[in-house]
């Protein structure tokens, strides 16, 4: 592994890289999903794929450059490299959204939804409906560079769980060409 650290995060950044602009590009998706429910659903859908994104490039990684054999390890960190470098990318998207775009569009739709779902007298959702409200208007008070860090560490942190599984399905060992005797 000693040899291919640099490969790896060389690696790592350009996977990361590829897969933060799908990130950037299926972020698009969610405030417009907001007013038109199948984009919503088209995010949703997008982000499932995001794992397999994560499995096809970690096994890229493992064929072209580590040459068919991959450790655990070395697979959980690159996997780990490439969901943190993907962040840091969408980060710098998701901060400028909501530092000169959004302007509150988010919390709003989201505020009038509450507001007629409180409307449709639903039974029971009387504790539901306060406890949006309250988490509603916390999130009214979340600066934009609180909202991107708040972002930027939920993706390391499910990049980086989603890495474990990614790493097993990638590992091989590597096949030996000497013939036996």
């Amino acid at each position: 592994m000693a040899e291919n650290r640099g490969y790896m995060q060389r690696y790592a950044m350009l996977f990361g890289t590829y897969m933060g602009g799908f990130w950037i590009l299926k972020f698009i998706l969610f405030p417009v999903g907001l007013s038109v429910p199948f984009l919503l659903f088209l995010f949703m859908g997008l982000t499932l794929c995001v794992p397999f994104m994560g499995y096809y490039y970690a096994r890229m990684y493992r064929n072209q450059v580590c040459g068919g054999g991959i450790s655990f390890l070395h697979a959980w960190i690159f996997t780990v490299f490439m969901y943190m470098f993907a962040a840091l990318l969408a980060a710098v998207a998701h901060y400028i959204y909501f530092r000169f775009i959004d302007h509150g569009y988010v919390i709003n739709t989201c505020e009038t939804m509450v507001d007629t779902l409180a409307q449709s007298n639903m039974p029971g959702m009387d504790s539901y409906i306060a406890t949006y409200q309250e988490a509603l208007e916390t999130a009214r008070l979340l600066s934009p560079i609180d909202i991107t860090l708040q972002m930027i560490s939920s993706n390391v942190f499910w990049g980086s769980i989603l890495a474990f599984p990614t790493a097993l399905f990638v590992m091989r060992r590597k096949k030996d060409n000497a013939p036996a005797k």
